[in-house]
Parts: structure tokens; sequence; C-alpha cells
């Protein structure tokens, strides 16, 4: 079979993968080695991807009011509903809401709708949730929204600064470039700026656990230091930039001590790290999610930038400032204008912008002001300003800050539809139209990722039902609405190409983002390529000391750091992010058996202190709660988190667990300039939940459950669950026949403990196992991964399910460590114990565990350290 070249869906890496069909119908997923976003390296999520491709809860065809419905009827409905919502109440009553996992052509229609033909912003993205605060400091600093570097500058650099980056988990094949990059070159340094000890902290050199919001205190006071021992570069600041003046006044009085004071760092650590930054030219300071996440995301930002250009460590091999985009097409978007505050390819709502666009779309109609951004667009449909709202491929009840007031929001607008792969999304269950998009591997077009980079994402699988492009869909609606002409489209092809001509229309070297070099590429065989492309692509930006300011200059953003963010008494800070192997709300990822079996419940982690204060014990379950909602998770204590804070993923929706849903207990804060929603900053109250009876189970079918806290994940041949109970089943018989859907005709066998309170039930069905159930008052100690795997065994001993301990013929690998490799802690274990392995080489030489991703190497080491008495010995 023939391997297709397309591209990852997950993180803004932007992965080149090898997809092949397989006669049985499965797909064979491999890295592709001549993409240069990863040279053949995949991460675990990605390496998966063939198993996320079922059609078990797809969306097939079209819904009004939950019955099926044509595509006529659908699309007819949502055109003539949106007119007369325009018709009656104005253009700023109706709204898009998309995604970064659009593709740019998807992206460009939609916008050109929205803001070309109805005549408003109101189109904004979960992209606002991802990196507007990077878009609005670089377009502070450059006047354009423009990443200087590119990914090699990471392998070239001599330091790279890490802030609020866990690169390790979130973009693995980076980390992978890095820890290589570090391997070969031993004087390397690294420095991670994350109030958590992540996985990212195995390669780190130096680890300065700030204090959260912290950031723009650490990096004024880098600017500071860096003016006071001379590190500054006076010719390039003269001819390049404007306003050092400005920025340098605010932080002269941020000395070492004040920084310490407001980070909680000691004075030794932050000296360490100044005297890092000012020694070497050669710095990439990568950030991410936990500088963006913050009511002062833009600021920190700036103060960033601020260091790199007051030492003119830009625009050059191995130095800049890095924003690491968290979506497949976040950057995408940006390009075509989708976020509220943009109107196109790179362009503004300035008047000579408007007219630029209206002529080159042919149309009067043209918005002429921002929309509304995210969080605003919410809070407007609850007070019930938008009357028809469209949400494309995201899933804003689960991911939006104050999810519960999202959701009560989408129940009060009289018209939502929601274009979507799944038909039971938390999102598109609200809906009254639901639109069956096609999803990876079915759709045609491009992605941009981090460095810039545009490439091709095709088909290679039919797609199901009566599942379309969402290009398709936006230009139908849009035809049906009176805009036919200016939606002719019958393919992605031609979109990108228009898409291309806009990006160079009257620009000449006066926008950044300019395609004109792709006018007669052949889209078919497009090969990854990083614009700006002119005559020929463009690896960084502003090594010629050119901005696309009006004076051509960079601007200094003077930073005044916020007040330090400490929680109140009794309560703590939440920090949500996300875990290795899911990603956003687990509608892919939760498909794939082994993308669940290394985290599969939502968590929280705290601190040993904390939770002793708080008589919480190790794996018990844990309430947060605040004003705006509550949450149920598992208790995981450990010495990574700091004292006062709490970490809980973002990925659980009530599709996977009872009371899961993280982001409903956020407050909707935003950056005053960004609009982008502080979802690391709210406070919670945290306390032991008072349960009767903890239980686990796998089964071969999904249960229906009513207990006081569940969780469910996909597992090979079936599903597992964590489960507990406040108050005790008086029938445990009627229990599992209902919940498990048992017919009476399969008997069901139990044990019971009476003085430990344990009971185990176990139910077989053609000499197969069905359902196993384990209870405990306390959490279940059974073998997780072993008894999944009962499930696909033959043969089994009922005496031994029942005693939820394997056999010593049938030994127990443990949890998973490496989802990549399938390799468990104990198989670890044993071959650091019986074979001497006593580094992370050597355990993955013998077990193949760390050779894949290395996202799980930092665990291993972990291991390796816990067990090196016993490898002495």
């Amino acid at each position: 079979m023939t391997a297709l070249r397309t591209t990852c869906p997950y993180c803004g890496v932007g992965c080149g993968v090898l997809a092949t069909p397989q006669p049985d119908g499965s797909v064979a997923i491999a890295g592709d080695p001549d993409h240069p976003a990863n040279f053949g390296r995949l991460c675990s999520k990605g390496s998966a991807l063939g198993e996320t491709l079922s059609l078990e809860g797809r969306l097939l065809h079209p819904e009004i009011d939950g019955a099926r419905a044509s595509w006529d009827q659908a699309l007819d409905l949502v055109a003539s509903t949106f007119k007369q919502a325009i018709a009656e109440h104005g253009p700023g009553s109706v709204a898009i809401y998309g995604s970064g996992q659009l593709l740019t052509e998807d992206y460009y229609v939609a916008n050109k709708l929205m803001k070309g033909f109805i005549g408003t912003a109101n189109i904004d993205t979960n992209s606002r949730l991802c990196m507007a605060s990077s878009v609005a400091g670089h377009k502070r600093a450059f006047g354009s929204d423009t990443v200087p570097g590119n990914y090699e500058d990471l392998e070239l650099a001599d330091l790279v600064v890490l802030v609020g980056s866990n690169l390790g988990w979130c973009h693995p094949v980076l980390y992978q470039r890095i820890a290589k990059a570090k391997l070969d070159r031993p004087d390397m340094r690294i420095v991670l700026i994350d109030p958590r000890r992540t996985a990212t902290a195995d390669i780190a050199d130096l680890h300065l656990p700030l204090q959260s919001d912290g950031d723009s205190a650490l990096f004024v006071g880098l600017l500071s230091q860096l003016a006071r021992a001379g590190k500054t570069a006076p010719d390039y600041l003269s001819a390049h930039t404007n306003g050092a003046e400005a920025a340098l006044m605010i932080a002269e009085d941020w000395t070492i001590t004040r920084v310490a004071e407001a980070t909680g760092l000691s004075e030794a650590d932050i000296a360490l790290f100044y005297g890092l930054f000012a020694a070497t030219e050669k710095v990439v300071t990568v950030y991410s999610q936990g500088v963006n996440q913050s009511s002062s995301g833009t600021d920190k930002v700036n103060a960033i930038i601020n260091c790199h250009l007051l030492t003119g460590r830009i625009g050059r091999p191995g130095m800049g400032p890095f924003s690491v985009t968290g979506q497949p097409n976040a950057m995408g978007g940006r390009e075509v204008g989708g976020l509220a505050n943009m109107l196109a390819a790179h362009m503004d709502f300035t008047p000579d912008e408007i007219d630029r666009v209206s002529r080159f779309w042919g149309s009067v109609n043209v918005a002429s002001k921002p929309g509304l951004k995210a969080v605003d667009l919410f809070a407007a449909m609850a007070r019930g300003e938008i009357k028809a709202v469209w949400i494309m491929a995201t899933n804003p009840v689960d991911s939006m800050p104050e999810a519960d007031a999202v959701r009560a929001a989408l129940r009060t607008c009289p018209f939502v539809v929601v274009s979507e792969m799944n038909a039971n999304t938390d999102t598109a269950v609200e809906a009254k139209v639901r639109l069956p998009a096609a999803g990876w591997g079915e759709k045609d077009g491009t992605v941009t990722n981090s460095e810039r980079r545009i490439s091709r994402q095709r088909p290679f699988l039919n797609a199901p039902g009566e599942a379309r492009p969402d290009w398709w869909i936006v230009t139908e609606v849009a035809r049906r609405m009176g805009f036919a002409d200016a939606f002719a489209y019958t393919s992605p092809g031609q979109i990108f190409a228009e898409h291309v001509e806009l990006s160079a229309f009257e620009n000449d070297g006066v926008r950044d983002f300019d395609l004109s070099g792709l006018v007669s590429t052949d889209y078919e065989k497009l090969a990854p390529v990083q614009w700006p492309f002119r005559r020929k692509p463009t690896a960084r930006m502003f090594g010629d000391g050119r901005f696309f300011t009006p004076d051509g200059k960079a601007r200094f953003v003077p930073v005044l750091p916020p007040p330090p963010l400490r929680p109140a008494p009794g309560s703590f800070i939440l920090n949500s992010g996300r875990v290795r192997d899911h990603w956003h709300t687990m509608t892919r990822t939760g498909k794939a058996a082994r993308l669940s079996a290394h985290m599969a419940e939502p968590f929280v982690e705290l601190h040993p202190a904390d939770a002793d204060a708080l008589s919480i014990r190790r794996a018990t379950l844990v309430r947060l709660s605040n004003r705006h909602g509550s949450a149920v998770v598992r208790a995981l204590v450990t010495d990574r988190q700091r004292r006062g804070h709490a970490f809980v993923p973002m990925h659980w929706s009530n599709q996977y667990a009872s009371n899961g849903r993280i982001d409903a207990l956020v407050d909707a804060k935003v950056d005053p300039m960004s609009g982008q929603p502080a979802l690391k900053m709210a406070q919670v109250h945290v306390e032991p939940l008072l349960i009767r009876l903890y239980g686990f189970f796998v089964a071969t079918h999904r249960p229906t459950l009513d207990t006081a806290y569940w969780a469910v994940a996909e597992t090979t041949g079936g599903m597992r669950g964590e489960l507990a109970w406040v108050d005790e089943p008086t029938n445990w018989t009627a229990w599992l026949r209902r919940s498990f859907a048992l017919a009476e005709k399969l008997s069901i066998v139990s044990v019971d403990d009476a003085p430990s309170g344990r009971r185990s039930f176990a139910v077989f069905e053609n000499d197969r196992l069905a359902l196993a159930l384990y209870i405990s008052p306390d959490p279940v100690l059974v073998a997780r991964r072993w008894a999944a795997n009962l499930l696909t065994a033959s043969g089994l001993d009922g005496n031994a399910v029942l005693a939820g301990r394997p056999p010593a013929d049938m030994p127990d690998p443990g949890a998973i460590v490496c989802s990549c490799m399938g390799v468990g802690i104990n198989t670890i274990i044993s071959a650091i114990v019986a074979q001497g392995c006593s580094t992370v080489e050597a355990v993955g030489a013998c077990t193949k565990a760390g050779t894949n991703c290395g996202s799980c190497r930092a665990e291993i080491r972990g291991i390796i350290d816990t067990n090196r008495l016993a490898v002495a010995e």
C-alpha cells in the first residue's frame, strides 16, 4: 500500500505523518522522515492516530431537533434563520465560534462570509483561549503577528528558556529535538520556569518554580539586570527600536530582592538565571499557555520580547522569543483573520485595509470594526443579544471559562448550529441543528504550524455517511444566503489560491503575511513551506532589523508587573492544563485505549503538606468548588506541585466523567489587551469527599451509571471505569443488571470478604469475561491493566478473576508508563532490579520504553531513582 503524506491534527508542532490504508480497513501511521517539523518523530498521540478513526459515536447525517434531516433541509434552515435574525436584529445578532481544528480553507470561507458579506466581525475561535495574548504582544512589539524564528533555533541555541511550557507532555516532538541537541552539545543549558516540576524538568539545568503569574516580575527584573550589567546592544537599539528608555524606567526598581518577593524564588536562583541569560548570546525563550492564559498575558509576552530586543537577540540563528501554539491550525486561523479583532490576511480594521479587502472580495458590506471575542460573545448570548450562533469543530461547554454559564447561554440562544464529527459532545447536544463534518483523514486542505510552516492535510479515507468538509458546508450556506457569486468554490484548492492572492494583494512587502511566491504552485503537490514566501521562503524574520511598524522599528512596551497572585485563606490557586496522552476534550484521543491507559480519570495534583493538612489521602476523591461550580477528581499527592496550588487537567467532559469539567470553575477574567481568559488563575476550595465505597470495573460494554462518582475509559475489548458511592446499593444484583444491562440468563458470581468490606463480582458470557467489578471501603488496589486484559483473555479461572490478583502464569505489567510501546511500570522495575538497568537508555534497550516519543523518559528516570537501592543490592 502507498503511504500518503499528511499532517498531524493535534498540537501546533505540525508533524508530518505517513498514513497507509491497510486491506483490513485500518490505517498504519508513521512519522514523515522528510517533514522539517519532526523528521519522522511522533508523540504518543500522533502514533495512536490510527486507533482514533472508528465510526463509533460519529455524527453521520444532518439533524434538526434530534431528528434526521436532509442536507437541503438543514442548510436551508441555517441560511434562512441567519437571514431572519440579521433582518430583524442586525448583523451583530449572529456569530460563528470556530476552532484551531479547522483547516485554513475552512477558516477562510467562514471569515469571508461573516466579515465580508454578513458584515459583522462576530467570528471568534477557541484559539482565543490559546494564543491571543501572543498575537497582541507580537503586534505591540513588531507591528505584526509574526513569530520570528523556527524550530532549528531550538537546536542552535546555547540557552533555551522554557516559560510556562511543558514541552515534554504538550509538544513532545519539540522536547525531543531539544533533548537531542543537549545530548549532542553538553554545554547547552536549559532553564524551566513553571510553578510545577513538570516532566520537562527532566532536561532542565535549572527549574524556577515561581509563584503563579510571577512571569512579568521575573522578566522585568531580567531587563533591569541586563541594563545594569551592560548587556545591551546600543547600536541595534538606536537603529531598530523605540521606547527602551520608558521600559527601563519602570524596570529599574525591580531588583533581584524585589523579584524574589514577587515570585517566591530564591535570590540565588534568580541571579543564576539572570547570569546565564546575560552571558549567553544565543538564547531562545519558548513560551506557551503558562504565559498566555493570564489576565496579564500580553504584558508577559512583551516583558519577554523586551529582553530580546534590548540585547538584539532576535531574528538570527539560535535566538529570539518563540510562541508555541497549542492547536494544529491556530496559526492558519490567524492568517485568514479568524479572530474577531482581525480582518483578513493579517490586515486590521483601518479604513485603508477595510477598503482593500472590500475591493478584493467585491463586497460593500465588509465589517468596519472588531467583533465580540470569545468570552464577550457568550456573555452577549446570555444577555439575549445573539440570536443565532454557529459552532464549528470545538466544545466550548467544556473548554470555555465559567463553562456552566456558557452552557446556560447556549440554552437561551434561539438558534444554535453545531458542525461536528461526533454526535454527543457536551456542546453538540445543545444544538438545534447538527451538521456532520468530515474529520482528520477525510479532510483536504492546509494547516500552519508554530514556525509559520504551511503543510497539507490530505484525505486517505472516504467521509462516512453524509459527512461533508467544513468549507463545503459554509459555502452552501453562503450561497443560500444570496452570496453565490462570491462562494463559487468547488475545491479547497480554489479557496487556497484566493487566500494566497489576498495575502499578496497590494502588499509589496509592507505586510508580513505574503504568499505571493505560491501563486502558481500546484496545490496537490504543495510541500511544507514557511511564510513569508515572496521569491523564496523566509526561515527567520527581523534579522535585517526591519519591523512592520510605521517607522520600521520594533517597540519596547513598558510593563508594570501585577501584584503577586496569592490564594485567599483556605483557598488554592487552580492551574488547569493538559496531560501527556490526551488532548482538548478527548473527542479524538478518548477513542484510543492506549491513550487512556496512563491517566484514565480526572485528578488533582496537591503538595503532600497541603494534602496532610486537609486529611486527603492518596488516591481518594476530592471536591474542588467555588462560586461557579464544583468538580470531583482523584487525589494525586506529589511534591511536583507548589504548596497552595492545585493542578487539574482540562480534558474530562460529561462523556467520560461524572463531574470533571474543570473549566466550569474558572473565572471568565480576561487579559484587557487580548481578550484571552486567565485559565490558570482561578481560586478554589479543596476538601476530601466522604465516600462509603470505591469501585473499579472492566466490562465489554459501556454501562449507564448513577453513582456519586464515575469515570470511564476505553480499553482493549471494552471499557474500564472508576466508581464511588456515598450510599451502598441495597441490592447489588439489581444494580449490576440495571447499570450494565445484563441479560437475565447471565449469572453473577461473587465473593464477599465481610471483615474487610471488600466484594468482587464477575459475569461470564460464552466462556469470556463480560464484567468484573471490585469494591472496597478504600481505593481499590486491583491491578488495572491486568484486569483490563481479562476482557480479551480466554480460559479464565473465575476464582482468580474474583481474587483480583494475577496468577503466576499471567504477570501484571503494571500501570502504563510508555504508551507508545505499551510498557508498564512493573516491566520497567523488573528491568531495573532483575537485569540491572540503571539508565533510561538501558531500560529502553531492554523494554523499548521511552524509545519513541520520549515523553515518558522523566517518569522512567524517577522509577530508576526510586529503585536505585535495589539495583545496588
